[in-house]
């Protein structure tokens, strides 16, 4: 890679990292789902005039808005604004790609290679250690909603394989439409009409700015940075820049957050990025198809790992 498309790629990776700490404090500003909605509305408006039209089928589109921006955002807002700290949410959500390669053996067939499943073993040992910290002085149930959330982000990383979207940019910008009015059903429904528009009636400079950027720097920057890199380079050369994201939202979190890092967080994110990066970037052993050896595998037909999106 080129230094210049190394520093982009260092950059998405770090604007994703502190998504978590905008996240943080926008929750301060607004409650979980209308939060979540009002991400995806700015996500998509006026960015779906531009893109064209979808490149996939409307299934996948809604599956993934439904799986990803309901239930995974839905549940990730839920777990920080009930105590879930914005660093370690960072770090916890990265198990996703053991989630990933779970139900990928299960729905798609892939068979998990023995480096792939050390690596998900160890990510594994991550959690566990991470939920020893957390629940010496944290909210169990809010690291249980977040590990719940890395679960529905696996479950759409699957759909995104089958949709296989050759433009992801057009393909997160349509998904972005389908979330807001389920979440803002869910809102009206569990968080109440009185709260809601009381933070609509209080939204200021500093709110419209945490919106613009979780929706326009994250999303609409952040994936056709990502989508440009991968058009331009190996998967294989991209995907480990992911693996920076936890570092820059654990910094980032202790830095303007003051969060502080227990010994045992620290061991819990040395396996969690370790086991992952094993997780994401071993091969996949696929089952075999007639006239097909698995040695023939063109490079459009494998996987590519999933941005750590936030």
């Amino acid at each position: 890679m080129r230094p210049l498309h190394i520093a982009l790629a260092a950059l998405v990776a770090a604007v994703w990292g502190v998504n978590f700490v905008v996240i943080e404090v926008g929750l301060g500003h607004f409650p979980p789902l209308l939060f979540s909605a009002l991400r995806f509305l700015v996500a998509a408006l006026p960015a779906v005039f531009f893109v064209g039209r979808p490149k996939v089928a409307w299934k996948w589109i809604v599956g993934v808005g439904l799986v990803l921006g309901v239930a995974k955002f839905g549940l990730l807002f839920i777990g920080m604004d009930r105590g879930m700290p914005a660093g370690l949410s960072s770090l916890v959500l990265q198990v996703q790609a053991v989630f990933t390669a779970l139900f990928a053996a299960l729905t798609l067939g892939e068979r998990p290679g023995r480096i792939r499943v050390l690596g998900m073993g160890v990510a594994l040992a991550g959690i566990g250690v991470a939920a020893v910290d957390e629940g010496a002085g944290g909210p169990v149930l809010a690291f249980v909603l977040v590990i719940a959330a890395a679960a529905c982000w696996g479950v759409s990383n699957v759909l995104t394989r089958k949709a296989a979207p050759p433009d992801s940019l057009n393909f997160m910008v349509w998904v972005s439409t389908v979330p807001v009015l389920p979440l803002l059903g869910l809102s009206l429904l569990f968080e109440g009409w009185d709260r809601d528009a009381d933070a609509l009636a209080a939204l200021d400079w500093s709110g419209a700015g945490i919106i613009v950027y979780v929706a326009w720097i994250t999303t609409v920057f952040g994936f056709g940075a990502w989508g440009f890199l991968l058009r331009h380079h190996p998967a294989s050369s991209v995907a480990p820049f992911t693996l920076l994201v936890p570092v820059f939202g654990m910094s980032s979190a202790a830095l303007f957050l003051g969060e502080s890092v227990s010994p045992l967080r620290w061991c819990a994110a040395a396996l969690l990025v370790g086991g992952v990066a094993l997780t994401s970037l071993a091969g996949a052993r696929r089952p075999r198809t007639a006239g097909r050896p698995d040695d023939a595998a063109t490079p459009e037909s494998e996987p590519s790992p999933s941005p750590a999106r936030t």
